[in-house]
This record gives C-alpha cells, sequence and structure tokens, in this order.
C-alpha cells in the first residue's frame, strides 16, 4: 500500500440533478457509488455529462437536487474537512513556474502541514509516481508523461481519502498514453484510495477501474463491475460506444463441471460458469476474442471449444485493425482482425467463415 494514514471513504450521490441555463443538457443521476478504496470510472462520450457528475460528487459545484455522502455522510461544498479530503488530478497538470518541489509542496502548504514534514513527504510522493530525485527540476522543462506524474504526485502527497481523476492522459500521444494508463493503474491500486475517473476511453477505463458507469446525455445507462460492463451490453448504443454485439439471449442446456451450454437459435455456445439447466441468460464475447479462419479449413487441435458457422455482413477499417461483422443465425457477432489477417483470408462481405472463441472468453449473466 501506499504511505497514506488516511482511510478511504466511500462517496455516493442520490437523485443528483444539474441543469444550467445555456443548451438543452440536464444531468439526472439517481444514485452513483463510488466504493472504498475502489476505482470508479465515469466513461462516455463528449457531452455525456462525467465531468459534470464528477464535480458534484468532488463537492466543487453544488447539484440543483440531491446529495452526496461521503463515509455515509451527507456533505456540501461548504463542509471544508470534506473538501480537503479529497484531491484532483485534471487533464492539464497546471504546474506553475518554479520546481517541482514547489509544485507537489503546494497542498501540503494550503492545508498547514508542518514546513519539517514536507521535505519526506514530498520525496515519498515522486518515488511513488515514478519520479524519485526530480525535486529541483524545472516544473516548466517536463515532458507531458511527467508533467502529469507530478500532478499525480501533487494529489497524493496530501494523503487524501478520495482522488478525482479528469481525463489525465487524453491529450498524450498514444503511445505515452498506453504506458501511463498502466502506470497510473498501479499507482493508484498501490494507494489505496477512493477515485472517481473521468474518461472517454473505454480501453483506459478497463485497465484503471474497478467498477464502470456509463454515461450518455446526462444520465447513467449501465453501472457495474469493469468486466461485466465492458463485454455485455443490452441496448444498441451501449454496445455501439462499447465497439461490441449487443448481448444475445439465450437457454442454459445442459451444465457440469463448472462449464455450461446455452442455446442461442441453432446455435450451441459453450460458457465457463456455474448456471442450472432451463436458466435464461444475455452472453456477448469482444471481438479481440473472436478468431476467425477459412469455412471447411482444416484445423490443428484447438482449446477453443466454440467453432460456428458465419457470414460476413460488414468490414471497417479501425486503423491496423479490421472490425468484421458476422451474422451467426439470427445473432450478430463481432471478430477484430489484423489488416495482414484479413488480406491472408481474403475477408468480403458476404463471405462465409466459422468464427472460434474460447467458453472462458464468452461474458453472461442472468438474463
Amino acid at each position: 500500500m501506499g504511505t497514506s494514514v488516511s482511510e478511504p471513504l466511500s462517496v455516493s450521490g442520490t437523485n443528483l440533478t444539474r441543469r444550467f441555463k445555456k443548451g438543452d443538457f440536464a444531468l439526472d443521476v439517481p444514485f452513483i457509488e463510488a466504493p472504498a478504496g475502489r476505482t470508479l470510472a465515469l466513461l462516455g462520450p463528449s457531452g455525456s455529462g462525467k465531468t459534470t457528475l464528477l464535480q458534484l460528487l468532488g463537492l466543487l459545484d453544488r447539484p440543483d437536487a440531491g446529495e452526496v455522502r461521503l463515509g455515509g455522510e451527507r456533505v456540501t461544498p461548504a463542509d471544508r474537512a470534506a473538501v480537503l479530503s479529497m484531491a484532483a488530478v485534471f487533464q492539464r497538470p497546471y504546474l506553475f513556474k518554479g520546481s517541482v518541489r514547489a509544485n507537489v509542496e503546494y497542498g501540503l502548504s494550503i492545508r498547514g502541514v508542518p514546513r519539517a514534514r514536507r521535505g519526506a513527504a514530498i520525496s515519498s510522493a515522486l518515488a511513488r509516481v515514478g519520479l524519485a530525485g526530480y525535486e529541483d527540476r524545472s516544473a516548466l522543462q517536463l515532458s507531458g508523461g511527467e508533467a502529469q506524474r507530478v500532478s499525480l504526485a501533487r494529489a497524493l502527497v496530501v494523503e487524501p481519502q478520495v482522488l478525482l481523476v479528469d481525463e489525465p492522459l487524453a491529450s498524450l500521444d498514444p503511445l505515452l498514453k498506453r504506458k501511463l494508463t498502466h502506470d497510473f493503474a498501479t499507482i493508484l491500486r498501490a494507494e489505496g484510495v477512493t477515485v472517481i475517473y473521468v474518461t472517454h476511453d473505454q480501453d483506459e477505463a478497463l485497465v484503471v477501474a474497478d467498477s464502470v458507469a456509463i454515461m450518455n446525455r446526462g444520465r447513467i445507462v449501465v453501472h457495474g463491475p469493469t468486466e461485466e460492463i465492458a463485454g455485455l451490453a443490452e441496448d444498441e448504443w451501449t454496445a455501439s460506444f462499447l465497439g461490441v454485439e449487443p448481448a444475445a439471449k439465450g437457454i442454459v442446456t445442459a451444465s457440469s463441471g463448472g462449464l455450461f451450454q446455452v442455446s442461442i437459435g441453432d446455435a450451441s455456445i459453450a460458457v465457463v460458469g456455474e448456471a442450472p439447466v432451463d436458466t435464461a441468460v444475455l452472453i456477448s464475447v469482444r471481438p479481440e476474442d473472436v478468431i476467425l479462419v477459412e469455412s471447411g479449413a482444416g484445423l490443428p487441435p484447438l482449446s477453443a471449444r466454440n467453432l460456428l458457422e458465419a457470414t460476413i455482413l460488414e468490414l471497417e477499417l479501425y486503423g491496423a485493425t479490421v472490425r468484421v461483422t458476422l451474422q451467426v443465425g439470427h445473432e450478430r457477432l463481432a471478430a477484430s482482425v489484423s489488416r495482414a489477417a484479413s488480406a491472408d483470408l481474403g475477408l468480403q462481405t458476404g463471405m462465409q467463415v466459422r468464427a472460434m472463441f474460447k467458453a472462458s472468453a464468452v461474458r453472461w449473466r442472468r438474463a
């Protein structure tokens, strides 16, 4: 764990609404909670209300109606102790001219921490974000990634019980963003602090968060554990945003030894888990877990238990990959393949292929 001596606190909002005079945007959230010591990602497209909700939960703004609770106690922006129990990291680091030490020290100074205690705290915070020995460097000569690490250190040094993080990696180049996403996830889990993390990038949310709330037009569309939300979308909008096909509904036809079979139309799909026979379930498979092979081609021994005949409905380019939408009976499935693999297979719309995936790759829950 990190060096924080403060116990993390849960943050929840009930019947939160926020309206603005200009435009027709309105936030309406019946309930949302970030459990103590866990990371909640607010995920959604631009303008969906993520930052507005973060500001309400983080006591940076007042709701028009509803309440925010910190550790079970109702709080408002007027509660100084509650406000000081939180710290924030934003998309722009907002570092001021001077040394890295001076920037990290800022929060300690305004909280009245004795100067004699600041040096060790600053060095510890910088070490925890991978910047040991950076105290005397100029804050204005740091790289983008280093600046965000300093911003994170400045937040962590005050030992917050809740950390607010708003699109911290959005302005970084893709390679650096990928590395910092994993680094931030490791750091935040080690700190054990409660985190509310805003992002429009689902890959970032999958790496960083324990739970996810997907937002659209000021409302929470779905909220739950990250793994469950990431691969199981019940409606067309959520499926499109996550890059998956809507979940298919089926019936459990057999169950034994930690594996069960689900009947989806004419197809039978093997799933890892325990579910009684005749249970209605929703299942989904993420595109990156689906392998495509030529229809009728000989196959080597494979661990994939599911092999389905499919027809290609659509091909879409996504950078270095191709998203392939498939028709499997009366349901749709998607696969993500490299451009090279697509060319080797000669993929085109209307073509018959076989889709393979492991039983462990199937996300499911009771319908």
